[in-house]
């Protein structure tokens, strides 16, 4: 392999080389280093490359890592995909855009009292929605005690309290339990990178709207490439009879998908409560509903038998 990264000649060539000239890195050991050729140096890899592991905890059902690459902490489930991240410098901010987006539910649902999360991951969301909003109630079910172990040994999330309630236990059988008991339903349910389809179903998304009280938001992290993404998006529109708004998370394959209740839900985010929110909170609220599109704009979804 010559230079074929265009860094220093030789630059793990040999499996375990040492990267002779610093190029701004300082002296590194690259240790069984080993790179199918060729190989384009794309910043998955390079993440790679330059992550150390953290932890990493292996069942027969799940593997759960975290690494840890340049300041940043990263939750993995077995695969390359990052189901979370952490800024070390800024634990309570959130790291990754698709979860910014999934804060856009605040247009609709400005000063929720009750939050279920339905998926853990690192934590981001509790800890974010915590720091901004204190007199919140949270409630995560989540089913891997690793994960669980994970988020609070890892990435900073605080113990249980009157305002912070972490549930270990299956998310779908939870929701079929509590109707009537959330202002906001935030979904991010993945195993290793695919979409969990017991948190999918046409009679999962019913039952999150039972849970919502009147006017209440469920939110959705759906991923477009899913080969099942058309069908889901499409049980979720059936469930909420067509008030599903949808968010493109830009650069990313995400779409954040928000059923909500209620017929008043487009007439909801004006733009005082915009400016205000953006001032509370610190995200772009403004770019989130110019982004934001309804179902009825993407007809040829509701077409596909869910």
């Amino acid at each position: 392999m010559r230079n074929e990264f265009g860094l220093a000649g030789g630059f793990l060539a040999g499996g375990k080389e040492k990267l002779r000239k610093t190029h701004g890195w300082g002296r590194l050991k690259f240790e069984n280093a080993i790179l199918p050729h060729p190989s384009p140096l794309t910043p998955r890899l390079i993440m790679r490359l330059f992550s150390k592991r953290i932890a990493k905890s292996v069942t027969s059902d799940m593997t759960v890592e975290v690494t840890e690459t340049r300041g940043i902490r990263h939750l993995q489930l077995g695969t390359q995909a990052i189901q979370s991240a952490m800024r070390i410098s800024r634990p309570w901010d959130l790291e990754l855009a698709y979860t910014r987006a999934m804060m856009a539910f605040l247009l609709f649902k400005p000063g929720p009292a009750d939050v279920l999360m339905v998926g853990l991951g690192g934590g981001s969301l509790a800890k974010f929605i915590r720091k901004h909003r204190p007199d919140t109630r949270i409630t995560a079910v989540e089913i891997s005690p690793q994960v669980v172990s994970a988020a609070r040994s890892h990435f900073f999330l605080p113990g249980d309290d009157e305002r912070l309630q972490v549930i270990l236990g299956d998310g779908a059988a939870y929701v079929s339990e509590h109707p009537g008991t959330a202002d906001v339903i935030l979904l991010d349910g993945f195993d290793a990178g695919n979409q969990v389809e017991d948190l999918a179903t046409l009679e999962f998304y019913e039952a999150c709207k039972r849970v919502l009280k009147p006017g209440g938001v469920l939110v959705v992290n759906l991923w477009g490439r899913d080969p099942g993404f058309v069908n889901y998006f499409s049980r979720l529109v059936a469930a909420f009879e067509g008030q599903v708004a949808w968010l493109p998370v830009m650069g990313k394959s995400n779409v954040i998908a928000f059923g909500v209740s209620g017929e008043d839900a487009r007439s909801r985010p004006v733009r005082a409560e915009i400016d205000k929110l953006g001032k509370k909170w610190g995200l772009d609220f403004v770019t989130f509903r110019r982004e934001m599109r309804w179902a009825n704009d993407v007809a040829p979804l509701l077409d596909k038998n869910p």
